[in-house]
């Protein structure tokens, strides 16, 4: 399982519009230039997140797409699941799936305990901290010397 390009595209697309101040309408384009994101991509992946209810999309004059759930409210694994649906680390651990070799099969608990954790840090991983972790990265890079050329 791999999560997949869309889902991170999504994460990168909704934390650039948490890092804005609230309220403020981002043009598709900016959000696409700023995270190296392609435009018809995005498109896509935002109208997924528009029906998941973390963004809305203004036409129009001053249009654009605004974040309208709180980012304290938002994990990685809300954003994941919207785009790429729930997460299984194997076949076995579908919702509904049923899984005949189960009952002897060792590895099971193994792939369900990973499932666990995998699905717990997403969870404990809120937007609105990664938005100032990211702040931080991004001010401590920039006091590092550059290397001279």
């Amino acid at each position: 399982m791999q999560i997949t390009r869309a889902a991170e595209y999504a994460i990168r697309g909704v934390l650039y519009l948490c890092s804005q101040p609230e309220g403020a309408v981002c043009l598709l384009s900016e959000i696409s230039e700023r995270q190296n994101i392609p435009p018809s991509f995005l498109s896509k992946i935002f109208q997924n997140l528009a029906k998941a209810g973390f963004v809305s999309s203004l036409r129009g004059a001053g249009g654009g797409f605004m974040l309208v759930k709180d980012p304290n409210e938002i994990t990685l694994l809300d954003v994941v699941e919207a785009i790429d649906g729930q997460i299984a680390l194997n076949v076995c651990l579908n919702n509904g799936s049923i899984c005949e070799n189960k009952p002897t099969c060792a590895v099971h608990s193994v792939w369900s305990e990973a499932q666990s954790h995998l699905l717990e840090l997403l969870k404990k991983n809120k937007l609105s901290d990664l938005v100032e972790k990211n702040r931080q990265l991004v001010e401590q890079t920039s006091r590092e010397p550059q290397p001279s050329d």
